[in-house]
């Protein structure tokens, strides 16, 4: 299923829109989710285990967030970290118009929401968090990690979640070799794996 991050899709409609009431950061929030993206029913498990075990982000700076859906992970990063930019990526409409809907709803003015085209190629970037679309193929998920995972900053991390049956390990290696980003598992819950990238402070 590559759906929620391939395809193009308008922003929902009033009628499509739903309301759900969740914790992010330590704050219930309710946000709106719709059909058409990732886990429209709620916060998924990967990305649950990934905002449980990430250290908090930088204060400042510009931070990451990798295929946003409607916001869940944007949105954490937006609290946590009220003076830093957080980008919201992702290549549908309807993705970008929830997150930037949700993040007007919190008070959340620090949140960006653009396509992947859209973020200007000198943004470096203090954090990236992710939980990547992997089930768009190897490939695929290969061609975005290069994309952004070059652009942190000196010294800065990514963290990524992925399933451990789901090729974690092998993406961690890749990274490591290929983008020179050297990599080490964080943690592993319920199957899957949080992943640390760090870009190098000298070189």
């Amino acid at each position: 299923m590559t759906d929620h991050y391939f395809t193009d899709s308008p922003a929902a409609t009033d009628r499509e829109r739903r309301p759900l009431t969740l914790e992010l950061a330590s704050r219930e929030v309710t946000v709106e989710t719709a059909g058409g993206i990732f886990s429209p029913g709620g916060l998924d498990r990967a990305t649950a285990i990934l905002l449980a075990e990430v250290p908090d982000p930088p204060a400042a700076g510009d931070l990451l967030d990798i295929g946003c859906g409607w916001g869940p992970i944007a949105l954490t990063l937006a609290m946590r970290s009220p003076e830093a930019t957080v980008w919201a990526v992702d290549v549908t409409e309807r993705a970008l118009d929830l997150t930037r809907r949700n993040a007007a709803g919190l008070g959340l003015a620090n949140v960006r929401t653009a396509r992947p085209d859209e973020v200007p190629a000198d943004v470096a970037f203090a954090a990236i968090w992710s939980n990547p679309p992997i089930r768009i193929g190897k490939p695929a998920v290969q061609d975005l990690l290069g994309t952004w995972l070059p652009r942190l900053a000196k010294g800065a991390d990514a963290h990524l979640v992925i399933g451990k049956n789901l090729g974690a390990d092998g993406y961690a290696r890749w990274i490591t070799d290929e983008l020179g980003l050297p990599t080490e598992r964080v943690t592993t819950s319920k199957g899957f794996r949080v992943l640390r990238s760090t870009r190098p402070a000298a070189g």
